[in-house]
Order: C-alpha cells, then sequence, then structure tokens
C-alpha cells in the first residue's frame, strides 16, 4: 500500500513537472535555432549562397568515385561556391579522379584539391585536428579585429586550412592568428580576399541598413 502511494506521488510530481520541463526544452530549441540566425546573418555570402554551399558538399560526398569510396577519407567544404578537398586517399588517380568529379558538380567556382596520398588518419589524429581548430576558432574571437563568422575553419593532420570573405587585413589577422597557435604544422590560405569596401558593403547589405554606419558630415577646412 505505502509502496502504491509513493509511485501515485511520483506521477503527480512528473505531471506537475512536465510544463516546466516541456517549457525548458522549447527554450532550449528556440535558443539555438536563434543562435544559428544570428551566426547565418552576420556571415557575408547570401542565404541562398549558404544553401547552395550546403548542397554542394553533398553533392560532393556523393561524388567521390565507388572504387575509392571505402579506401578515401575526404571531406568536402564549400564556401562562396569554392570547393576545398581534404583528407586521405590511396594514390594519385584517386585524388584526380575525385577533383574531376566535383569539378562537374553544377554552380562550383573552384576547387582545391589538398587531399593526401596515404592511409586513412586515425581517430585520435581526427580528435587533435577538432581542437587545433576550437583552439584557432577561440583566438580569432580574443583578437577583437574581425568576426570569427566571417572566417572557416577546417584542420587536416595538423594543417589549418583558412576560407572566408575577408578583406586584405582581416586575412593578415586571421593567417597571423593560425600559424602561431600551438600546434599547427602549416597554414593554407584558401581566402578570397575583397576590398575594404565590397566587405562593407556585404556587412551592409547583410545586417540590413538600420545598422549602416551614419553618412559622415561634412568638413569645411580653414
Amino acid at each position: 500500500m505505502m509502496q502504491k502511494a509513493k509511485l501515485n506521488l511520483a506521477v503527480l510530481a512528473l505531471v506537475v513537472a512536465l510544463p516546466a520541463l516541456q517549457g525548458c526544452v522549447e527554450a532550449a530549441l528556440l535558443s539555438t535555432a536563434a543562435a544559428a540566425s544570428v551566426m547565418s546573418a552576420h556571415d557575408r555570402r547570401s542565404t541562398g549562397t549558404q544553401t547552395d554551399d550546403e548542397t554542394m558538399e553533398w553533392k560532393a560526398n556523393n561524388h567521390v568515385p565507388a572504387q575509392y569510396a571505402k579506401q578515401a577519407h575526404a571531406n568536402f567544404t564549400a564556401f562562396n561556391r569554392r570547393i576545398l578537398i581534404t583528407g586521405e586517399v590511396p594514390n594519385e588517380d584517386a585524388k584526380a579522379s575525385i577533383e574531376a568529379e566535383v569539378r562537374k558538380i553544377e554552380g562550383v567556382k573552384d576547387v582545391f584539391n589538398e587531399l593526401g596520398i596515404g592511409p586513412a588518419t586515425p581517430l585520435s589524429s581526427r580528435s587533435n585536428d577538432s581542437f587545433i581548430t576550437s583552439k584557432v576558432k577561440a583566438r580569432l574571437v580574443d583578437t577583437n579585429q574581425l568576426s570569427a563568422n566571417h572566417i572557416k575553419v577546417l584542420t587536416e593532420r595538423g594543417i589549418v586550412y583558412l576560407m572566408g570573405i575577408v578583406n586584405e587585413r582581416e586575412a593578415k589577422v586571421a593567417i597571423a592568428v593560425a600559424r602561431t597557435t600551438a600546434g599547427v604544422v602549416k597554414v593554407v590560405n584558401a581566402l578570397e580576399v575583397v576590398s575594404d569596401e565590397e566587405t562593407r558593403r556585404l556587412d551592409n547589405q547583410v545586417l540590413g541598413a538600420r545598422n549602416a554606419p551614419p553618412p559622415s558630415a561634412p568638413v569645411e577646412n580653414r
């Protein structure tokens, strides 16, 4: 009888708590969605280009020739319709074949084939690469000299690859941060460098006129 009473109390407590728990879950989901929206809103690519990049990555993963699918460890990263291929393949033929297939994907503007020849890296190496990537991203944020959302960082075998749409100053900052991060073997610069005016135009276009800088007042020299 006592056990039944305890069970009933437990069920009642769960029923009472469910609305609160549901609210927490909904809040968490809303927060995640909001964070994703903010990240997207501060990307210099249009939402259409971001979608195209995601589609290209998916297509590239499905374009690995069947004879190399099991042997190759290939990663595809697209940014502004430019695809970076990293990972390891067994031979030069596999490297060339994968690149050729990626170039056939509609809308691809350029391909950077950084595949290494050799066995696939072990899990420990990939974990270390992820750690290096997180360090580079954190240090980019700490500089307060550029938005980390404008730089895509990827690490493979200790080699850091940088992609993004930046001006010359931002490119120099990103490269300097990456090359002085512990554990980095080499930095490969695949950044798309545009003029200061172009980055301002892209930022104003993405953020909206309400966030655009106010017009400068005229100056009269005496």
